[in-house]
């Protein structure tokens, strides 16, 4: 029986006082969207952390939770130089994944 590959992804996400939050998914789109809203994390709720600003693919578990281990214990110089590389201008990789639905006609028009 065909099993499509599964990916892991070691991600970091910030908020406006580029606070920093490094974490680790099976789906990144739905986690992302959990930091979103301020579910399943007191720490990001509190500090509404809701920027995706860098990540990685893996193949692994094992390689994904070990890059994550690793990040966490870099210095912030470190993570900042880090997305820095893959997105020098911190923006949110994540502003296009979601679409907003428009409310229908018959609400608006009241």
């Amino acid at each position: 029986m065909y099993s499509p590959p599964r990916f892991y992804y070691v991600y970091i996400m910030t908020n406006r006082s580029k606070t920093l939050y490094t974490g680790v998914a099976g789906d990144l789109e739905k986690r992302v969207f959990e930091h979103k809203l301020g579910i399943k994390g007191e720490f990001c709720a509190k500090y509404k952390i809701d920027r995706l600003v860098y990540f990685e693919r893996f193949g692994d578990v094992h390689a994904a939770i070990a890059r994550e281990k690793q990040i966490k214990g870099w210095l912030r110089i470190k993570k900042m130089a880090l997305i820095v590389g893959m997105n020098p201008e911190w923006k949110d990789l994540s502003e296009d994944w979601y679409v907003r639905q428009e409310m229908p006609a018959w609400i608006t028009s009241r």
